[in-house]
């Protein structure tokens, strides 16, 4: 995958902040506070400061937009596509009031189960821990908007194979899928960057999808 331009364009606080991308396919990242949303973003897009990473949890509090313009393998010359990256404020972090939690809440909602450009929701889960009790609840949530997920396992490079095979088994138990559809990555060091843009192209090659519903709540 070639990756001719990135940038990070704008941050919404809200779902009536966001602009109108002329349908521009997005693709949305969520997760837990710290999960490796940000880190992420700079290893698909090879852009080192991208997005801003930070080991306090809890730092994204908007909306966060990211053009990227790709070339996929096989493409005539000067041929080039148009995505993009949208990181979701993290859930699952308790060192904020109640009410910023629910205002947090309340946007990410309305952002999920109303904006029509979203191709696919990337459900980021650490690998080290495996999906708690607030992940399973986003997946089931998504899954009820018909919202196309791909769950991908981050922070692979902190465990063994052996490790990583047994966190993969437990996640397709718990959310309900197959192994397969639970794709390891190393930011760190980039694996498995090659078969996440793979997944990815081929969910934009079918084009846009129906339009969701907007309940229940989270």
């Amino acid at each position: 995958m070639k990756i001719y331009n990135a940038n990070y364009i704008i941050s919404a606080p809200s779902l009536k902040d966001c602009p109108d991308f002329q349908n521009t396919p997005e693709l949305v990242l969520v997760g837990r506070s710290n999960v490796g949303k940000s880190s992420f973003i700079n290893s698909m897009t090879l852009r080192k400061n991208l997005a801003r990473t930070s080991n306090t949890p809890g730092k994204t509090r908007y909306i966060n937009f990211y053009d990227i313009v790709y070339a996929q393998p096989g493409a005539p010359e000067g041929t080039t596509s148009k995505l993009l990256f949208v990181d979701l404020p993290g859930y699952g972090y308790a060192k904020i009031s109640k009410s910023e939690q629910e205002k947090w809440r309340k946007h990410l909602e309305a952002y999920l189960s109303k904006r029509q450009s979203i191709r696919l929701v990337i459900q980021l889960i650490d690998a080290r821990h495996g999906p708690q009790e607030n992940d399973v609840q986003m997946y089931e949530w998504l899954q009820y908007h018909g919202r196309q997920v791909q769950i991908i396992l981050t922070k692979t490079d902190k465990l063994s194979r052996n490790e990583i095979a047994k966190q993969i088994a437990l996640t397709a138990q718990l959310l309900d899928v197959t192994p397969e559809d639970v794709l390891p990555y190393s930011s760190e060091k980039n694996q498995g960057r090659e078969k996440a843009w793979s997944l990815l192209c081929s969910v934009l090659a079918k084009g846009p999808l129906p339009s969701v519903t907007a309940e229940p709540t989270l």
